[in-house]
């Protein structure tokens, strides 16, 4: 009896948090080491399934790194990075694209199938605009070629309200067309960060394999659990946001700016970590605020 009653206290905890999330969009994105694991891939996904069952609107975008990585590799085509993005050639964006849908995002469906959630497959070829990226040499100057690597510059929130209104779930990849149908790589963070703000989310959440923003990178007690966006830049200058992790807060910091709640950044390498940030008074990880 004393289980069952520590049981049910758990589900009071949780209710205040379900009533006020009821029908609010949560754009959850995971990618890093956890796309490596079936079983935390299963974690994070039943999850997203009793989001949905509780009455919450989750939106999934999801990464594909690794797999599209050893997909190059065994194609012979060579990965490389230019200041933390994929530089993708004419052959690589096809495997990124045959990738991301044929075999992640068609992955993904399949498991929240089996728990019997209700998604729905979206491609971002469908549904994000986009123009090609230009990044910039710190030291010359000199624009930096790319490939087809895109910038989201709309957002066909019409497509992705329409899944959510059958009571769905969009699972999102993170590709896009230009006004002359050429495709785009986008990166994922960047893509969800766009979807979030043209959505007017309630929450933005990052699900990825370190437990948040740390002051000290080897020191996981140094965790800060709450940062505000006036922080951020000179977090940046001082190093404790870095190399991949700039890209990813800036465009946070914009989706804040659109209009988006809340951005957490979260261990998705912890059991129901996905849960525990929405729906108990402690969270986990760290939360960027207005």
């Amino acid at each position: 009896m004393k289980k069952l009653i520590e049981k049910a206290a758990i589900l009071m905890e949780a209710l205040p948090y379900i009533q006020e999330f009821r029908d609010s969009v949560v754009v959850v994105k995971f990618g890093g080491s956890i796309m490596e694991s079936g079983e935390k891939i299963r974690g994070v996904l039943r999850d997203i399934v009793f989001m949905e069952c509780a009455g919450m609107r989750p939106v999934v975008v999801h990464g594909g790194g690794k797999a599209i990585s050893a997909r190059l590799k065994a194609a012979g085509v060579e990965t490389r990075f230019v200041q933390g993005l994929r530089y993708t050639g004419g052959e690589a964006v096809k495997v990124v694209d045959d990738v991301l849908h044929q075999e992640v995002n068609a992955n993904l469906v399949a498991i929240m199938q089996e728990y019997e959630g209700k998604p729905c497959a979206l491609s971002g070829k469908s549904i994000l605009r986009a123009d090609p990226m230009t990044v910039v040499d710190p030291e010359s100057g000199e624009p930096l070629d790319l490939g087809f690597v895109g910038k989201v510059v709309n957002v066909d929130t019409e497509q992705i309200h329409w899944v959510l209104n059958r009571r769905e779930v969009p699972v999102i990849t993170p590709m896009g067309r230009d006004m002359n149908n050429r495709i785009y790589n986008i990166n994922a963070d960047m893509a969800a960060c766009r979807i979030a703000a043209e959505l007017q989310a309630k929450k933005l959440v990052f699900l990825s394999d370190v437990p948040g923003i740390l002051r000290k990178a080897d020191a996981p007690d140094s965790l800060m659990s709450t940062i505000r966006m006036e922080q951020v830049e000179g977090l940046i200058a001082d190093g404790v946001i870095h190399g991949g992790m700039v890209p990813k807060i800036r465009s946070a910091a914009e989706a804040l700016l659109a209009g988006t709640g809340k951005v957490h950044m979260i261990d998705g390498r912890v059991q129901h970590s996905l849960l525990l940030e929405i729906f108990t008074v402690e969270g986990i990880g760290t939360q960027i605020v207005h």
